[in-house]
């Protein structure tokens, strides 16, 4: 039977009932913690973002993409789940994207004050192949595919998504990063006139996360440009975002206007916020607690058994298989 996903009293009540799980960093405690916010109210006075505002300029091609919510054609892939999708209403409902609030229903009310056309993104560091890139130039329109992957939040809530994109391996081996490339590392479009929540300092602005060069290029993570068969809408992070299936939620970049390559470890948004709470891998471990509450189990968001679903995480949720391999050898309590 076909899950509907209403927009009144469940869809307000789905958004009430997470709250004491999904409040990202239990933001409160710890943004006043760390000097960003006074006893008395959690989004009062800040100071303005100070870090350089961000406008794509025109691509050097004439080529554009695809706008918010406009049909794509993908061919289906072998790369899926068995799980019910979450409903797309609830995907494109109840989102993190901080540069527009910190509530789930701001980035869905706020996003679309973000310029997406047109869009270039920046390649730098340790690559032959620096430079300023279309859309159409980095991502082959032309050979998108569907796959169906588990999202796990640090939240402890989970969604099922079809995302629609490009193996992150093939644009990556397009860049040509240097012998000496060890990491890479994504950042999110910065605009303060467009992100009201950069005016106050939740996170180091602009957001920026990375990988190690080995898990880019593994088979699993994609550069997405769409999810359920259409263009990403903006509070999901279009044009252009990653999406790393097996790392908890945030360990992916939204609205990617960079792209480096780097010999060392560089700084991600969360880890430099609270290194104590949030590792550089965010690696999904049922068996590695958050400091204040457990991963052992998740709260599955717009699935079969309702909004009251639960089940239990899997270890690299559920991409062992694949993924396993990258840290053998690794203390999974230390590298977080």
């Amino acid at each position: 039977m076909e899950l509907k996903f209403r927009r009144n009293a469940d869809y307000q009540s789905l958004r009430d009932e997470m709250t004491p799980e999904g409040t990202f960093m239990n933001r409160r405690s710890v943004l006043t913690a760390a000097g960003f916010l006074g006893a008395g109210s959690i989004l009062g006075a800040l100071p303005a973002c100070s870090e350089p505002q961000q406008t794509p300029a025109a691509p050097k091609t004439a080529a554009g993409h695809a706008a918010p919510g406009a049909a794509l054609t993908a061919k289906k892939s072998a790369f899926a789940v068995s799980d019910t999708s979450t409903v797309e209403e609830a995907f494109n409902g109840y989102c993190n994207f901080y540069e527009f609030g910190t509530s789930k229903d701001d980035p869905p009310r706020y996003a679309s004050r973000m310029t997406t056309s047109p869009w270039q993104v920046t390649v730098e560091g340790e690559t032959d192949a620096p430079g300023a890139y279309a859309l159409k130039d980095l991502i082959d329109y032309s050979k998108l595919e569907e796959r169906v992957y588990r999202h796990r939040c640090v939240e402890a809530w989970s969604m099922v998504i079809p995302w629609v994109g490009v193996p992150m391996k093939d644009v990556i081996a397009k860049l040509k990063p240097k012998a000496t490339a060890k990491f890479v590392q994504f950042e999110t479009y910065l605009n303060a006139k467009e992100m009201f929540g950069v005016n106050r300092p939740v996170l180091q602005w602009p957001y920026v996360e990375a990988l190690r060069l080995d898990e880019a290029m593994n088979e699993l993570p994609l550069f997405a440009v769409g999810a359920y068969g259409k263009a990403l809408q903006k509070q999901n992070g279009a044009p252009l975002r990653t999406v790393i299936p097996w790392k908890y939620g945030f360990k992916a970049t939204k609205s990617v206007v960079k792209i480096r390559f780097t010999a060392t470890q560089p700084g991600t948004a969360w880890n430099k916020a609270a290194a104590s709470e949030y590792g550089f891998y965010s690696n999904v471990n049922p068996n590695v607690s958050h400091p204040r509450w457990s991963q052992a189990s998740e709260r599955v968001i717009g699935g079969k058994g309702g909004f009251n679903e639960r089940r239990n995480t899997d270890m690299y949720n559920g991409y062992e298989k694949q993924v396993g391999a990258l840290y053998a050898g690794m203390d999974l309590k230390k590298n977080y």
